[in-house]
């Protein structure tokens, strides 16, 4: 329906306007029946509709109404698959149609700077390019259904710990690298309707009311067409917040701050018209909801199951596979030992924990899946409830395990180690879960484990199993998938969208993770995950990127559009990639981009392609990948712009970031000019490295050192000599010079190069 926003603002008073600004409740918006405007709906959604009702009451926790429960965030990444991704979204979306909800609260997108931070389940990666791809094509899915999506949480939103109060101090260049970037890549790209601001502060300012962040970054540069709401309770100051770009205060709190903006404009501290720009911009997204509801949308939970699983068994990650301990055989007799595996954790808890549809046990789906021809025995060996080791428990799926021909062996972390509202202390599963899989391991020899946890852990027992699987939280069909992976139904094909450390102590944020209660710096910049343990040669227990497969690949013959382009360019790479295997599987095939000399710090490579193709035996395919400006620049903090600097690039393709399979190196040269201001104090490399200079510092070293005799030092001394002279600055060249070099002369110098 065509509406003219601007005239609905005009015939508003100032009350109805201010009372926009705020909910009518927990997930409701007010509405105008004088004019026309509606209220919509909004509620948790990341990967399943959590919506409350009259008799759940505000929250809605724990008896929403059914939906489909997806894989959460961190196993969705862990797919690396567009299009499936999108897919999810698709039904997310018809599901929030057939409820009459017009906004879906996510994708949540923060990076996952620490292992120990207790939503990590709900994030996507450690990797922002990874993060930028995954969120854009969620939200493209959701949207494509007439559902707005509500991206979070905006920004640096990285602890549970103090998140409502404590200040994240990050320097602007990991902010814009790693922080920022994947809602960049989603804002840009896909718009979602709805930026979710986060609860605590950035450098000193609350997100809520940061206009740098809202204003100067969100809508002008990346040009966010949507509205701003709060994360639920985040809004400090109202009036600096709707100032500095915050539409929408959430949850609703009786009209208290609307009392705060009519006065704000009565007494001229707020402007009115900042006031009817955020107004137009609600008003846009209302209308855009309300049109795109279709009320005759219904949802078929039967189909919506089936994408459940088949997703959930594409973001499941095989980290081992040693003599042919998977697949499984679909006769005899399998052990499955663990109450994970009757009774799944399939989802995280807090606000994103929803009411599924219907749940699949492991031990159910994998006896329907084998028939006949086997049987699957169980034992639960651990409560949920208790971490603490149950010997009668242990002592029970020790009988089971041992006569049985494998043994598939379900921990991870429990409800009470990781969830919304607060962080883990260390990286360790339950003592229960530990000493069961111990116990399992001195009776049999072949044995499966399959983890089921939101974020890494410690593995000291990894030498010992012959398979790993990690799961994740894969949702209400986790069962079902769990099944075709253990038993060959399908092949494994997700790799980690995050680093596994040995230890906790290896992760870069260690030292400065949660802060002391009142700030939380980032000390470690744009290292983050790998980028870290490349850097420091490190070795994880699994790298970014690692994933097994039933099949076997074989990656040749790539190759660049071209050998040398300017950085306005695009550079075409393309690589075969060929199943050498028996089985049919997919490759996630993995591009990585290093600048090989800067003058910065850099990482040693850095994500910047991905594409996830399916082979049969034998089959070979092409993949292209297509590089910009974007994928070997850097934030340049004295300009504030992304910069590349002229030289050698290597392109390297890989299976993981430890697994580079084929390397090719392209020269770049930069359209950067580095406007420098030269004076006395600058060195004299500063100057060599101007283009007008080179001559002049090369003649001037010379004169220098021979006329301080460095000619007669010694190839160590004279090395030592030449690199404390590159390091002097020019007043000192004057100075010490014995007038070969007057001062005349060297200001001439500086003011040539300074243009004048």
């Amino acid at each position: 329906m065509q509406r003219n926003i601007k005239d609905i603002v005009r015939t508003m008073t100032l009350e109805e306007k201010a009372s926009l600004c705020s909910g009518l409740d927990f997930w409701h918006t007010k509405s105008v029946d004088r004019v026309g405007i509606p209220s919509i709906m909004m509620t948790d959604g990341p990967h399943g509709m959590r919506k409350a009702t009259e008799e759940t009451g505000d929250l809605g926790l724990n008896a929403s109404v059914p939906a489909t429960c997806f894989p959460s965030g961190v196993g969705l990444a862990a797919s690396w698959n567009r299009e499936l991704i999108e897919n999810v979204g698709r039904a997310l979306g018809r599901e929030a149609q057939a409820e009459n909800v017009g906004i879906l609260l996510g994708p949540a997108v923060n990076i996952k700077r620490s292992p120990l931070c207790g939503r990590n389940f709900e994030y996507f990666s450690e990797d922002p390019y990874l993060t930028g791809e995954i969120a854009k094509h969620h939200i493209r899915g959701i949207q494509s259904e007439g559902v707005g999506t509500s991206i979070k949480h905006f920004a640096a939103n990285n602890q549970e710990k103090l998140r409502m109060t404590i200040n994240a101090v990050v320097d602007e260049r990991p902010l814009r690298e790693i922080y920022l970037a994947g809602f960049e890549t989603a804002v840009r790209e896909s718009q979602p309707w709805t930026v979710m601001c986060a609860y605590n502060r950035l450098n000193g300012v609350y997100c809520a009311e940061n206009e740098w962040l809202l204003t100067t970054v969100l809508k002008k540069e990346w040009g966010h067409t949507g509205i701003v709401v709060t994360d639920w309770g985040a809004c400090n100051d109202r009036v600096a917040g709707l100032a500095a770009g915050q539409e929408l205060e959430m949850p609703g709190n009786g009209g208290i701050t609307d009392v705060d903006i009519v006065r704000a404009v009565k007494s001229g501290q707020l402007d009115v018209t900042i006031l009817d720009r955020a107004v137009e911009r609600l008003l846009d997204v209302t209308f855009r909801a309300i049109d795109g509801h279709r009320p005759d949308v219904k949802f078929d939970a039967t189909a919506h199951h089936r994408i459940a699983r088949d997703t959930a068994a594409e973001c499941m990650v095989l980290l081992k596979n040693e003599d042919g301990a998977l697949p499984l055989a679909r006769k005899g007799t399998v052990a499955f030992i663990g109450e994970f595996a009757r009774t799944p954790r399939y989802q995280g808890g807090g606000s994103s924990h929803m009411n599924p549809t219907r749940i699949d046990s492991a031990v159910e789906e994998a006896q329907a899946l084998i028939g006949s021809g086997g049987s699957i025995s169980f034992a639960p060996g651990y409560t949920l409830e208790n971490s603490a080791p149950e010997p009668a428990l242990i002592a029970e799926a020790v009988k089971v395990a041992k006569s049985a021909d494998a043994a598939v062996v379900f921990i991870g972390l429990t409800d009470q180690f990781e969830s919304e509202g607060f962080d883990r202390s260390h990286m360790e599963i339950p003592a229960s879960h530990t000493a069961l899989l111990d116990a399992i391991l001195a009776v049999q020899s072949h044995v499966v484990v399959v983890l089921s946890n939101g974020s890494p852990i410690e593995m000291p027992w990894v030498s010992r199993p012959g398979a790993i699987l990690e799961s994740y939280l894969g949702g209400q069909a986790w069962g079902g998938a769990v099944a075709d992976i253990l038993f060959g139904v399908t092949s494994p094909s997700g790799k980690l969208a995050e680093t596994f450390p040995e230890r906790i102590q290896d992760n870069p944020s260690y030292l400065s993770f949660p802060g002391d209660g009142r700030n939380v710096e980032y000390r470690e910049g744009v290292f983050v995950g790998y980028r870290y343990y490349d850097k420091k040669l490190f070795k994880p227990l699994f790298p970014f990127g690692h994933g097994l497969s039933y099949a076997e690949f074989q990656y040749s013959d790539l190759k660049l559009s071209s050998s040398r382009i300017k950085d306005s360019d695009e550079l075409g790479v393309t690589v075969r990639i060929t199943n050498i295997g028996k089985v049919e599987g997919k490759e996630i095939v993995q591009l990585y981009v290093e600048d090989i000399e800067s003058t910065v710090i850099r990482p040693v490579r850095e994500l910047k392609g991905f594409q996830k193709i399916g082979l049969k035996p034998g089959e070979s395919k092409q993949v292209s990948f297509t590089l910009s400006k974007r994928s070997f620049a850097y934030w340049d903090q004295p300009t504030s712009g992304w910069r590349v600097e002229s030289g050698e690039f290597h392109i390297s393709i890989g299976s993981s970031s430890r697994d580079i399979r084929c390397t090719g190196s392209v020269t770049v040269e930069s359209s950067f000019r580095v406007d420098t201001h030269f004076d006395l104090n600058s060195t004299l490399m500063d100057v060599s490295r101007h283009p007008a200079g080179a001559q002049f510092a090369e003649q001037v070293r010379k004169g220098f050192m021979a006329h301080l005799g460095a000619g007669s030092l010694d190839p160590v001394g004279a090395l030592m000599f030449e690199a404390m002279v590159n390091e002097m600055p020019l007043r000192n060249i004057v100075r010490m010079g014995g007038g070969q070099i007057s001062s005349e002369t060297m200001q001439g110098l500086i003011a040539q190069l300074n243009g004048g």
